[in-house]
């Protein structure tokens, strides 16, 4: 009883002291979403009443950054409110970034803020493309790292020698960074290890800032990064005053001032700050150690091992309260359709559905799939949805549809298209997802006059983006899950064009880790996308997915369908037919969609369609995985292996609906090796 008493008397005197000197907000549990899109901080320094002036002061201010359309610098800053009500709020989008896509990310934010903070006067948020922080204290002009999050991958680096040249990298972009002006401290930029392999990097501060703090803030963010994301392929440090962030794919929008390939040269250690004089020798023959400093010392003692205390009762609590959120199973196969009860918090009631559609007017539509039709919905609060909502004739039924709920709820990743929702009311039942502005891909692709804004850097940032998603799918999710139905209309665009992959019903999950195939005698999909053993056998597995993808790319670099508007010859049927015939005959530059002309070099070409041809080979033991994929799409050192002979069935565009007898199989374990001669 005694130990315990004492205990919590060290515990409490650490914790007077803490609220003395630690900025108050570092007090609160930072959350983050599974694979860390958000993280945020809800401070638990107080909170105001609901409908009180506060929250009208709050709700007001947030709204005026979303309003600001004359603002296109990505940082927003204001106050609202008198005395115990005046609030302050600073909003900062990533220097890359177009302002739609800033703005939305701004809303996105907010909205998880005011669900997850409710009523709290103070708190944080990081998206990966945004900040948004409020506070009733105030923040503006004021360099703070705290609270802070860190946000180590998920993956082991492939090369440990990368962290050389990483810390070089990152000190020279936190230099550029600081050196901007009073609108924007943004700077990005690549680097090459002693492998040859490149590594991204950013540096962010809120342009409220100076010059010496913003560098003080990500220096020592630099510092801090070896430790929580060494041997990591990529990583975030993330502080209200800074952001730091490292991967080896390329995470950022590329403009003129926005990829700068840096020297990897080891800076020299920092001179002292002018003003700080160096600490003076003691003097010969004199103590060093004076009764005050003792006695000080002591003092410090004491507090530091409060500290500890309270830090090692302030980590188990943060680990408790993010397992929450991160440590969930994998539901085996036939448990998938079963569980929608782990998403019952994501239900919306059909009136708000209704009433966000105008009760699913034509005027909203904005497309019909294969299992219903797609409208655009604006809730209450002003934000859009997208509302999938099955035909009441349709196919899917409630299998399906449960099957998409639960297998979406558990995916998270940029590339992936985010479920809000989901409605089972009656005869109705309607998917919720985010909105996404510029419609799906084929709308550009297929359309010449559309197209144009396709150009060659812009249709490698969506391969890249549908291959990164894809791998997610297959490698890196807590799921194994194969898509079964990749093709241009299912790839959302976003308000930057990032692509989305959309269109979850027909994905087959796999919960164990050797178990990555499939057979059904059930083929649904569309020809010209489908593997030849899914569409003939109805086996299904990783490698009908990367066929898909194959034909997708295949597609975005030619600006032409497999099958429809494709114009066939005796020899060719299909496009991945004639590019097969052109390949052979050397004459592959006659593929290349001429709107590429000026943007596009034929190695570049040559080198994708090369890729594509890799992934639509009839032999499935040869195509690529997607991590191979991902690696040749990023230019990585590698001989791209020797072609043999792709697909070339055709057939129409259909659905097959038989009786399913769908079983898993263990896996094949067919991989390739991408280093051959051609």
């Amino acid at each position: 009883m005694g130990s315990s008493r004492s205990m919590l008397f060290f515990i409490n005197l650490a914790i007077i002291i803490l609220n003395l000197v630690a900025p108050t907000i570092s007090q609160g549990d930072g959350i983050c979403t599974p694979t860390a899109d958000y993280c945020w901080t809800c401070s638990d320094t107080g909170t105001y009443t609901a409908g009180d002036k506060y929250e009208e002061n709050l709700n007001s201010l947030l709204s005026s950054f979303l309003s600001n359309t004359q603002n296109n610098s990505g940082f927003y800053n204001s106050s609202r409110g008198q005395d115990s009500n005046k609030i302050y709020a600073i909003a900062l989008c990533r220097g890359d970034l177009l302002q739609d896509s800033c703005q939305a990310c701004i809303e996105e934010s907010t909205g998880f803020l005011s669900q997850y903070c409710k009523t709290q006067r103070e708190a944080i948020i990081w998206a990966e493309i945004c900040m948004v922080r409020y506070s009733y204290n105030l923040i503006l002009g004021i360099a703070q790292a705290d609270p802070l999050e860190y946000v180590p991958s998920t993956n082991p680096a492939k090369n440990p020698q990368q962290f050389g040249v990483l810390n070089s990298l990152l000190l020279n972009l936190s230099d550029r960074a600081a050196s901007g002006d009073s609108l924007k401290k943004f700077a990005a930029g690549h680097a090459f290890d002693p492998e040859g392999e490149t590594i991204y990097g950013l540096a962010q501060c809120t342009p409220d800032i100076d010059k010496q703090n913003c560098s003080n803030c990500l220096k020592e963010s630099v510092s801090e990064i070896q430790t929580c994301c060494g041997g990591r392929q990529g990583g975030r440090v993330l502080k209200p005053s800074c952001t730091l962030r490292f991967e080896v794919y390329l995470f950022f929008r590329t403009t003129a001032d926005s990829l700068v390939e840096v020297s990897a040269l080891v800076p020299a250690a920092p001179a002292p700050e002018e003003g700080i004089p160096a600490s003076p020798a003691p003097e010969e023959g004199r103590s060093r150690f004076s009764p005050s400093i003792i006695i000080v010392t002591s003092i410090v003692a004491l507090v530091a091992v409060s500290v500890v205390l309270v830090a090692f009762y302030c980590f188990a609590r943060r680990r408790s309260v993010r397992d929450k959120y991160s440590n969930r199973t994998a539901p085996s196969q036939e448990n998938v359709g079963n569980d929608t009860n782990s998403v019952e918090s994501l239900h919306f009631d059909l009136g708000t559905i209704e009433t966000a559609t105008s009760k699913f007017s034509d005027n909203n539509k904005l497309g019909e799939g294969g299992f219903g039709v797609v409208f655009k919905g604006t809730l209450a609060n002003g934000h859009e949805i997208a509302v999938k909502r099955l035909s009441k004739s349709s196919k899917q039924g409630v299998q399906e549809f449960k099957n998409e709920v639960a297998l979406v709820a558990k995916l998270q990743h940029r590339n992936l298209v985010r479920l809000l929702g989901f409605c089972l009311e009656g005869e109705e039942t309607i998917l919720v997802y985010e909105y996404v502005p510029n419609k799906s891909l084929d709308y550009f692709l297929f359309e010449s006059k559309k197209r144009e804004q396709l150009d060659w850097s812009s249709r490698c940032m969506i391969t890249g983006g549908i291959a990164r998603g894809i791998l997610y799918l297959h490698e890196d999710s807590r799921l194994r899950v194969i898509h079964r139905d990749l093709k241009a209309s299912n790839i959302l665009l976003d308000g930057n064009m990032n692509p989305k992959i959309s269109d979850f019903g027909m994905a087959r999950m796999f919960g164990v880790e050797d178990q990555t195939q499939g057979n059904t005698k059930r083929i649904v999909g569309t020809y010209g996308y489908m593997a030849p053993e899914y569409a003939m056998e109805g086996l299904y597995s990783v490698k009908s997915d990367v066929f898909s993808f194959g034909v997708l790319l295949l597609e975005i670099i030619t600006g032409r369908r497999n099958f429809l508007g494709f114009h066939p010859t005796n020899h060719a049927p299909t496009l991945i037919a004639n590019a097969w015939q052109l390949w052979n005959e050397t004459k592959e530059l006659e593929l290349m969609d001429p709107l590429l002309k000026d943007s596009c070099s034929p190695n570049e070409f040559l080198r994708y369609l090369h890729i594509g041809l890799l992934c639509v080979q009839e032999d499935a033991n040869n195509r690529p995985t997607m991590s191979s994929i991902v690696r040749m799409l990023n230019g990585e050192a590698v001989t791209l292996s020797r072609l043999e002979k792709p697909a070339f069935f055709t057939g129409r565009s259909t659905d097959h609906h038989d009786q399913e007898n769908a079983h898993n199989c263990s896996a094949n374990g067919l991989t390739i090796s991408n280093d051959l001669p051609r």
